[in-house]
């Protein structure tokens, strides 16, 4: 009755060892973070309760057009589902290494006519040459994970199914700050289109008036040449900036999942006011953005790698059992007489494997250092582009103010050499001249105001967007991947 006890001891023992792991220690890489940003601008210091939206960060902009557009983008970009359907690739593959942790069972059954050879070796004279195997089996395999290789697997494919989800939150963010910046794009072409036109019909009545005034012996023909240089340009110009939304319309229209063909936007010349972000501290950085997120659960990944090569340096331990009836008459198949089972372990160890298992610990060395080299970079980029928006933001603040100026200036201008024009005192070289600065002093502008918002758009994916480390936390995707099943 001894032996029973000691066997039952030793597996309950054995099995007590599958807690052990060969990985390092895991800690995050240490990056570089600042402990505030440099520039001051049109934004906020956030507290902690006052982050950008989680979801829909576009309302910052008080559009209902964009907020249409982003959930057209949402529900239909392709791009989009293509990374959806990659994470549910990595979220697939996390269950079938983590099958590895639960014995695997088989049952098979068979019915099979054999033939012996006349010529078998042994075979004696009586053995038939016909006969029938009939067979119901069952068999359980278990590999015991003394190491933690399998372990180690599973933390490795948990790992690898978060930094995916964090690859489809910023494919996500890229594509909405894509389509938001491009909607701003195109209602600034809106608004130059809208100047160039009036320009224009303003270009030909001032046409209008050198022909008059030349047809009445006041001016020469070379003050209409120079009109209507003037207006042939401008409408070259405006033919211009109507390609240029007609492309951008285009590709909008694909963000959207939309056919470009039939896909159209009313012209609208009113840009949307620009909004206060909330910009926490750098630190916050590390929390929001998610591709420092995978970057860092690809370091996690790689140091779990690390323990399932070390394991190969041991033995492995796999507890079978099996048993079933096998018979040659189907009749008693079901019979004590016919049953059959097998039950013991298996220990495999290589001895010798010409340094294969060497190098691949080194290899996985390897591939944690590269890992954490790209988290660092990631963690360091991710600080360029917000202080690059950030100053983008200021400065050209600062320069649409001297804008504002310059083209008050140019208008006074335009509106002097006109009036001059009109009583004889100066060329029309003056008032095309005047002409020139003022559609340029316009169009400068309007090409600031609509850069200022694309800063601001921006900022908000340097930012993160609504975006939280917390979302690739174990409970978040299992209950995203159960909202996702009902769907």
């Amino acid at each position: 009755m001894k032996k029973p006890k000691s066997l039952a001891l030793t597996l309950a023992a054995t099995l007590a060892l599958g807690a052990c792991s060969m990985a390092p220690t895991y800690k995050t890489p240490e990056a570089p973070v600042a402990d505030h940003y440099q520039p001051a601008g049109p934004w906020t210091t956030a507290a902690p309760a006052d982050q950008l939206p989680r979801e829909g960060w576009w309302t910052l902009y008080g559009d209902a057009r964009l907020n249409d557009l982003e959930s057209q983008l949402l529900a239909h970009n392709a791009d989009l589902a293509a990374a959806l359907a990659s994470y549910q690739q990595s979220r697939d593959f996390l269950q079938q290494v983590r099958a590895d942790l639960f014995p695997q069972v088989q049952v098979g059954a068979g019915a099979v006519r054999n033939r012996q050879s006349d010529n078998a070796a042994l075979r004696g004279p009586t053995s038939p040459a016909w006969y029938d195997t009939y067979s119901l089996t069952g068999q359980a395999t278990y590999e015991v994970d003394l190491w933690g290789r399998v372990h180690d697997n599973v933390a490795a494919g948990r790992a690898s199914m978060q930094a995916s989800a964090a690859d489809l939150a910023s494919v996500r963010l890229s594509l909405e700050a894509q389509l938001a910046d491009s909607y701003l794009v195109l209602v600034g072409l809106d608004r130059q289109i809208d100047l160039l036109q009036k320009s224009v019909d303003a270009y030909q009545r001032a046409l209008q008036l050198t022909r008059t005034l030349q047809a009445g012996g006041a001016v020469s023909g070379l003050d209409v040449n120079r009109a209507q240089t003037q207006l042939s340009s401008t409408r070259s110009q405006l033919s211009q900036t109507k390609a240029q939304r007609d492309l951008l319309l285009h590709a909008i229209a694909v963000l959207v999942g939309q056919p470009a063909s039939s896909f159209t936007l009313e012209a609208k010349t009113d840009l949307p006011a620009l909004p206060v972000i909330p910009v926490g501290l750098p630190s916050t950085l590390l929390q929001r953005r998610s591709d420092i997120a995978a970057a860092e659960r690809r370091t996690a990944e790689a140091n779990a790698q690390i323990g399932v090569a070390r394991s190969a340096f041991f033995p492995s331990l796999t507890l079978s059992a099996g048993g079933g009836f096998s018979s040659g008459a189907w009749g008693n198949l079901l019979t004590a007489p016919s049953q059959v089972w097998a039950l013991g372990p298996s220990l495999l160890m290589d001895i010798f494997d010409g340094g294969r298992r060497r190098a691949q610990v080194d290899a996985a060395h390897a591939a944690f250092d590269e890992a954490s080299a790209h988290y660092r970079g990631t963690v360091l980029t991710a600080f360029q582009q917000v202080e690059d928006n950030q100053s983008l933001l200021n400065n050209y603040g600062n320069a649409l103010v001297d804008q504002n100026d310059a083209t008050k200036a140019a208008d006074h201008t335009l509106s002097l050499s006109m009036a001059l024009y009109k009583q004889g005192a100066n060329s029309y070289l003056d008032v095309v001249t005047a002409q020139v600065a003022s559609l340029d002093a316009h169009l400068t502008l309007l090409g600031l105001q609509t850069n200022q918002l694309r800063a601001s758009v921006g900022l908000v994916r340097a930012l993160g967007g609504g975006w939280e480390s917390g979302d690739i936390s174990p409970e978040v995707l299992a209950r995203d991947a159960k909202a996702q099943a009902k769907k």
